[in-house]
């Protein structure tokens, strides 16, 4: 029987160098709170997750569910929310402590840092990364065997110190017991004043090896500033893309599309430049996704074409075999299979049948200022251009609007409907109009 595995992560963090009022861990990346992500991966290997949140961060608390959160009342250091998370600890197992802000490390990864702790009953595993410029990561010190010795952070480290390239990621992996009890022997004896977790190491190697598994600086780096989180964007956005390219999507260039982490795209899609896709897509196989379009909340359908410099937001179904044009919005609208809006379009609030062309031009009048109101078209129909709907209307099956129509009433099923003034011809009057103005400036 396999030993039991609680994941602490540490997310009390307020991110100061973000310069914001919301916490470090619910800055966004690929639309998803940091957070999120890193749960994601952490209960592919145990459903035993506890998250440490700082005080007043109900949001955090309510992303981290239905994990348990616990709350670090004072912020004394990564070695001080350990000692508030280990009040909650069993007496059995491994424990695997984490940061929030490591968002990008993957299942595999971790998995391996646990499996080395028990292949090789070591007190503590680390995980470590080798860096050409180290910055202010701390140090991992090896004994003359190989193993890890202890870990310095930059501020208290010495020159020589300093030079060494292998630094901490902050991930570890310990047996709960011996956890607890290295946490209840730290003490403030640092620059910061603060309680280190890292200090625990070199307790740790007194009593067995502490074995170091090395991994991509890419894939544990942490993220502390606006600049980190957009390489962060980075790396993401790239595995997503590979990700989508592997299963059978042609992403013609992939550098400049962007994707969410829950985006879903089928095999033989085809997505051309410069698209973006927001949080909720969902795009079927053999749809066509052309340049410049915007995608959000919305499920594209088989065969279906959208684009190029399309809107598509949250509530959007386009069926199968649905063309969408350019400069054509649509909002909580369901366009049925082989319908057509090719031109300059606002559907919002919208049922629209199958087969149904709607023309140049047309926008339904959803809004009135303080309510949304419906509008439904039938299947076969014919929406000239320049028809505006206001809502609340139904335009019935195999129906016909004419071009210019302002519709305020329901129509029938294959009726024709007229909304417009009627046109009045003047004879010469246009001419006799130019000659007039070209006087007047000529006197001006």
């Amino acid at each position: 029987m396999m030993p039991s595995l609680t994941a602490v992560i540490l997310a009390a963090g307020k991110g100061t160098r973000m310069k914001s009022s919301r916490p470090k861990a619910m800055q966004l990346l690929a639309g998803k709170a940091l957070i999120a992500h890193l749960i994601d991966t952490v209960q592919t290997l145990t459903s035993d997750i506890l998250v440490v949140i700082g005080p007043d961060m109900p949001e955090l608390a309510q992303a981290a569910a239905p994990y348990k959160t616990v709350i670090q009342a004072e912020r004394k250091g990564t070695g001080h929310a350990a000692l508030v998370a280990s009040e909650h600890l069993g007496d059995d197992g491994d424990a695997l402590i984490l940061y929030a802000d490591n968002p990008l490390v993957t299942a595999e990864t971790l998995n391996a840092l646990v499996k080395l702790r028990r292949e090789h009953n070591a007190p503590l595993t680390v995980m470590g990364m080798n860096l050409r410029d180290p910055l202010h990561y701390g140090r991992l010190i090896k004994n003359d065997k190989g193993t890890i010795e202890r870990i310095v952070e930059y501020k208290d480290a010495t020159p020589q110190e300093r030079a060494i390239t292998l630094c901490n990621a902050g991930m570890i992996c310990a047996k709960t017991t011996s956890l607890k009890k290295w946490l209840r022997t730290l003490t403030p004896n640092n620059a910061q004043n603060e309680l280190y977790l890292t200090d625990i190491v070199a307790q740790a190697s007194q009593e067995g090896p502490v074995f170091c598994l090395e991994a991509s600086p890419e894939e544990l780096a942490g993220i502390n500033s606006r600049a980190e989180l957009a390489e962060a964007e980075q790396i993401i956005q790239n595995r997503y893309r590979h990700r989508a390219m592997e299963n059978g999507a042609s992403l013609t260039d992939p550098d400049s599309v962007y994707l969410s982490a829950d985006t879903l795209i089928g095999p033989d899609v085809l997505i051309e430049p410069h698209v973006f896709i927001g949080p909720g897509v969902t795009i079927k196989e053999g749809a066509h996704i052309r340049a410049f379009s915007h995608l959000e909340g919305c499920v594209i359908g088989k065969d279906a074409v959208v684009g190029p410099y399309a809107r598509l937001r949250p509530g959007t179904v386009c069926e199968e075999r649905t063309h969408i044009g350019n400069f054509v919005e649509l909002k909580n609208t369901t366009l049925g299979k082989d319908s057509k809006a090719n031109h300059l379009t606002y559907l919002g609030d919208c049922d629209i049948g199958d087969d149904t062309n709607i023309g140049a031009g047309t926008i339904t009048c959803n809004y009135d200022g303080l309510f949304k109101h419906k509008t439904s078209i039938g299947s076969h129909s014919f929406i000239g251009s320049n028809t505006v709907m206001v809502a609340p209307v139904a335009i019935g099956r195999h129906s016909v609007t004419a071009a210019g129509s302002v519709l305020t009433e329901n129509v029938p099923d294959g009726a024709m409907a007229f909304g417009r003034a009627r046109q009045v011809v003047v004879k010469d009057r246009g001419l006799a109009y130019k000659q007039a103005l070209k006087a007047k400036k000529e006197q001006n």
